[in-house]
């Protein structure tokens, strides 16, 4: 169980890394605002789900 709760957590902490670095790659090239803010809602939603999985993982393990 301990392995799938690190898998869990990895995978929402780099999909949230993923979207933050998309959203400021596309805002260093100057590319649209409207998806700069769209990657921006993303990446607040991923957070809040990786706050989430974390939380959900500490007290599984307790």
């Amino acid at each position: 169980m301990h392995q799938l709760g690190n898998v869990l957590v990895a995978v929402a902490v780099f999909a949230v890394f993923l979207v933050l670095v998309a959203g400021l790659v596309n805002m260093m090239r100057g590319g649209s605002p409207n998806l700069s803010q769209k990657l921006m809602r993303w990446r607040v939603g991923l957070q809040a789900l990786a706050i989430l999985i974390i939380i959900g993982v500490l007290f599984l393990r307790r």
